[in-house]
């Protein structure tokens, strides 16, 4: 494993504070889902499918919100996006107060406006790394999201199961508070000074084109395979009575993704996004084989997990390089959207397929459906393509 490359990135000036900063401002937001859910089912005695139903209205405001708020960066900064903060930890801190019915509104609106922390940390690295060494940088990112999912759920089950999921809640919306202050302050830089142009910024059309497209796929189908490989885990541990081991199994997917990140960022050639999401997606077909059995199950999980940090990098650095400067929040912001979309398509799809015939046809289901959006994104690339070299 080369780690030279990582070496000389985190040498850059700027990128280890970064890095550690965003992994910070990460982690409320990761601790949210699970926190939400347990509230829900726990204090407000409303059940899982309502939880489900504060979940699907959270992705869908975030959904529709991460281009929005990205565009609000590019036009309008980073510390006036980040004013915004104020209402998304006004909304975990009442969130405690809140009846079901509120709350699922509010969960919605909340979502249209939730900082887009995610991309924002993949936009200051795009600013600060050059282009050469954008791969390894990026693939630190996607290791430190990783981390910051180990970290955040589990932290929020603690908290909620120690103390209550109200305290949790309120925990969720002070921790965003403060990270958001501390990145109000550091103010960092997320077009570098040479990419800035005079006149007007591009227009859409101008660049959300062939490989813009494929890139966003990319992240599309990967949380799209990846939400349903954890919903057939999940239903593969519970049919057989083994539900405690779950959180060595989503240890397994996240090391072995963090693992795959290394070995990716330390290759000076490597596939493309498109290849790897095929690469990742054919590998979770034969998952279905550790049914039941927590080892096995572990074990053929990790050949999947390891093109997954790797899979998200590749979008990262795809995106960063045809975005224009101007325009990166918003094309970082549309990839927020594909990941969230790509999840709320992923869980039901596999849902369906376990209820139908069990855990192993929803990794299959999960595999085909990666692998099918692997070959509509290469279609469409192709495609774009032959109609520039014509033009």
């Amino acid at each position: 494993m080369n780690l030279t490359p990582f070496k000389s990135v985190l040498a850059l000036p700027g990128v280890r504070p970064l890095m550690l900063l965003m992994l910070f401002a990460r982690i409320p937001p990761t601790a949210a889902g699970v926190t939400v859910t347990l509230h829900v089912v726990t204090t407000l005695d409303e059940g899982y499918a309502a939880a489900g139903s504060v979940g699907f209205a959270t992705m869908i405001g975030l959904g529709l919100g991460s281009p929005l708020m990205g565009k609000l960066v590019d036009s309008k900064g980073l510390r006036i996006t980040l004013m915004l903060s104020l209402l998304e930890g006004v909304f975990w801190v009442t969130a405690p107060l809140m009846d079901y019915y509120v709350l699922l509104v509010l969960a919605f609106a909340n979502g249209l406006v939730a900082v887009p922390v995610m991309s924002i940390g993949r936009q200051a690295l795009t600013a600060i790394v050059p282009e050469p060494q954008r791969r390894p940088a990026f693939s630190l990112d996607s290791i430190s999201v990783e981390l910051s999912f180990m970290v955040g759920p589990a932290a929020g089950v603690l908290i909620a199961t120690k103390f209550s999921s109200g305290i949790a809640l309120v925990t969720i919306g002070v921790a965003i508070l403060v990270a958001s202050a501390v990145l109000f302050v550091v103010n960092p830089v997320l077009v570098h000074e040479d990419e800035v142009a005079e006149g007007p910024p591009p227009k859409l059309r101008e660049w959300l084109r062939g490989p813009m497209i494929a890139a966003l796929i990319i992240p599309f189908g990967a949380t799209m395979s990846l939400s349903g490989m954890e919903i057939a885990s999940i239903a593969s541990l519970e049919h057989a009575g083994k539900q405690t081991w779950l959180s060595l199994i989503f240890v397994v997917m996240c090391a072995a993704s963090a693992l795959g990140g290394l070995v990716y960022g330390g290759l000076k050639r490597a596939p493309g996004g498109l290849a790897l999401l095929a690469i990742m997606s054919a590998l979770l077909i034969p998952v279905g084989i550790g049914d039941g059995n927590v080892w096995l199950l572990a074990l053929a999980l990790v050949p999947a997990n390891l093109a997954c940090a790797p899979t998200i990098a590749a979008s990262s650095e795809q995106i960063a390089k045809i975005a224009p400067p101007t325009a990166r929040g918003l094309a970082l912001g549309l990839q927020g959207s594909a990941f969230t979309f790509g999840v709320a398509a992923g869980q039901p799809l596999a849902g369906i397929a376990v209820d139908h015939s069990g855990p192993p046809l929803g990794f299959v289901v999960a595999g085909l459906a990666g692998l099918t959006i692997a070959g509509l994104g290469w279609v469409l690339s192709r495609q774009r393509q032959a109609v520039s070299v014509t033009s």
